[in-house]
């Protein structure tokens, strides 16, 4: 076990991860202040994109979501985490440490992202890290203290594999293994990717709530209610009829976006900028 800085050099920071989709313009258009959409009345809720090992920022927003607590009043409250806590930042321990203990102004709901999806596979089965590495995957081990450098070499799956094992608190190991895929709230559907156009909430598969992109961003469809997700990394909010993307690349933009809906209201707060959106 190493301290955290030991060898940080070996590890390959994807600061220029190959996402399918890049990052996508929505600064085209301001998301509106206002929505027929609501949630049940004296209900705030609050949900947090994709967070990649980013704890700096996921204890930043800690702090503006209390602070926002403090400034309006409400009868209950709810945090949704849409998943990928983990990869490609260096924090990635520290993230799972303080979702899986419920450390949060609020009661939290976590959501799997299919990063989670391909960490809690590993301890059973060591050829996950193949494509687990070139995912930011060997970020993540680093955080758990994990000597990453024949992994790096595409060596010792089986042994990189025991060190996760012996290094990895039970704790973590249940919450990353429990996760739900999706939940509602009002007239919201939160999940880490999206939908399958035309297949009812209800009926779902799990591999396109964690890993969908077409047609899901380009449909225009009515999905039966707006799904608020992650996944598909983008400038700012992205906001339409339909759905609401706000995975805005926090280990790589330094922008942790979290929506607040209230009423039939929506707003942003943001964690690495200096001002929230009104």
């Amino acid at each position: 076990m190493f301290e955290k800085g030991d060898h940080i050099q070996e590890v390959r920071i994807t600061r220029s991860v190959r996402w399918i989709n890049p990052f996508r313009n929505v600064l085209k258009s301001a998301p509106p202040a206002q929505s027929e959409r609501r949630v049940p009345h004296g209900i705030r809720v609050y949900c947090v994109g994709d967070i990649h090992g980013r704890d700096d920022l996921l204890e930043e927003m800690a702090a503006r979501v209390r602070t926002d607590m403090e400034s309006r009043s409400f009868d209950d409250v709810v945090t949704v985490f849409l998943g990928d806590y983990v990869d490609r930042g260096l924090g990635s321990m520290p993230v799972v440490e303080r979702l899986s203990h419920g450390e949060w102004p609020t009661p939290i709901v976590a959501l799997a992202g299919n990063h989670e999806d391909l960490s809690a596979r590993l301890p059973q089965d060591a050829t996950v890290l193949d494509a687990w590495r070139s995912l930011g995957g060997l970020e993540t081990l680093h955080s758990y203290g994990v000597n990453v450098r024949s992994a790096m070499a595409g060596r010792d799956f089986g042994t990189i594999r025991q060190a996760f094992v012996a290094r990895l608190p039970e704790g973590h190991r249940h919450f990353l293994a429990n996760l739900k895929v999706s939940t509602t709230i009002g007239d919201y559907f939160f999940c880490h990717a999206g939908v399958r156009p035309g297949v009812p909430l209800d009926r779902q598969d799990r591999e396109d709530l964690l890993s969908i992109r077409a047609p899901f961003l380009s449909s225009e469809a009515e999905h039966g209610k707006v799904v608020v997700h992650g996944h598909t990394p983008s400038i700012g909010p992205e906001v339409r009829l339909n759905r609401i993307g706000i995975d805005t690349a926090a280990y790589a933009t330094n922008r942790l976006t979290c929506l607040v809906l209230e009423r039939h209201q929506r707003r942003f707060l943001r964690a690495g900028m200096e001002q929230d959106s009104p």
